[in-house]
């Protein structure tokens, strides 16, 4: 396949809900039929591993001090991913043993926010199997603040992959057009929106957004049925309770640099989608309008980021300096 086309897998799949050694099992077999089929990206959806906080929604989450939400949390993050602490590893090998990108939501404990509190991130692996860049979700969405802590702009950074130029946002920032703008400038021309699941987040955005951009637009969610609640959850019986049959029902797709359906959303399926790119049809589509290029006013409107990682300490000596560096 030559340097302009990009043949793409959208991974919709459920996790092992809360587990982070069950559900990196999945995604390592996903990886691995990704590469069978000769992919060269493979997309999960926002927090795979391990799983979307759905008992927020059916647990009366808002009661201060309760012990359901102080358990279920504390099993959260006993699951979450320490980058620091190697959990990533082993899909990096796998990136780089089937020269493979992969862009990953996962929920993490960083140790430089003093590992123990979680963020909702996406990170992009690349082909040699190093991680080029973890954003975490600047701003989580309603309950999702009482679990997840807001990030900052350390991960607006775009990738090259072949001709095209990767970037990507969790679920509802998605929304936020100054984030979006900051990946525009860095020349961004494929998107990657990553969701918990369900075709009501992705069927309107997802060509919004190539169209505003005249990029492509991969929006990647998970599934999330009644029977895909372990036994082993805290508080099972009490989440059981009031959750629908159906909490995610996928709705991953495709649009192109003009705004139409590649790959229409796709619900209740789990497995891989499979989608190639054409790098010639962003050119095609920049002729009449580019937000950042000919059809920009920098005169009149420009953004400022600040991309850099957020620490609560800073220490001035060579271990501290080597902790701020992360």
């Amino acid at each position: 396949m030559g340097n302009t086309q990009l043949k793409v897998a959208l991974a919709q799949i459920a996790p092992v809900w809360l587990n982070k050694e069950g559900t990196l099992q999945k995604i390592t077999a996903r990886i691995e039929e990704a590469a069978a089929a000769k992919c060269e990206l493979i997309v999960f959806g926002e927090g795979v591993l391990p799983g979307y906080p759905f008992w927020m929604a059916l647990t009366d989450s808002g009661q201060f001090d309760s012990a359901i939400q102080k358990e279920l949390h504390a099993h959260y993050a006993a699951n979450a991913v320490v980058i620091e602490a190697g959990d990533l590893d082993g899909i990096c090998a796998l990136a780089k043993k089937y020269t493979i990108a992969i862009y990953l939501g996962v929920i993490e404990r960083p140790s430089d926010r003093g590992g123990h509190s979680l963020y909702a991130s996406l990170v992009y692996i690349d082909t040699d199997g190093v991680i080029q860049s973890v954003h975490r979700k600047l701003q989580p969405t309603y309950d999702e603040r009482l679990t997840w802590a807001p990030g900052d702009g350390h991960g607006l950074q775009t990738h090259p992959l072949k001709a095209f130029t990767l970037g990507g946002l969790n679920c509802w920032e998605n929304w936020m057009p100054l984030p979006r703008a900051a990946l525009y400038g860095q020349g961004e021309n494929v998107h990657i929106a990553v969701w918990p699941g369900s075709d009501h987040n992705t069927k309107d955005i997802t060509r919004f957004i190539a169209r505003e951009s005249r990029s492509y637009v991969i929006s990647v969610s998970s599934l999330m049925r009644k029977e895909d609640f372990p036994e082993v959850t805290p508080h099972l019986d009490v989440i059981l309770k009031k959750a629908p049959d159906i909490l995610a029902n996928g709705g991953s797709c495709v649009a192109g640099p003009d705004g139409e359906w590649l790959l229409p959303p796709v619900i209740h399926t789990e497995g891989l989608l499979i989608e190639t790119l054409d790098f010639n049809r962003i050119f095609q589509e920049r002729q009449n309008f580019d937000p950042v290029g000919h059809y920009s006013r920098p005169d009149v409107t420009q953004l400022q980021v600040n991309r850099e990682r957020q620490s609560t300490v800073r220490f001035h000596d060579e271990q501290g300096m080597n902790l701020n560096k992360k």
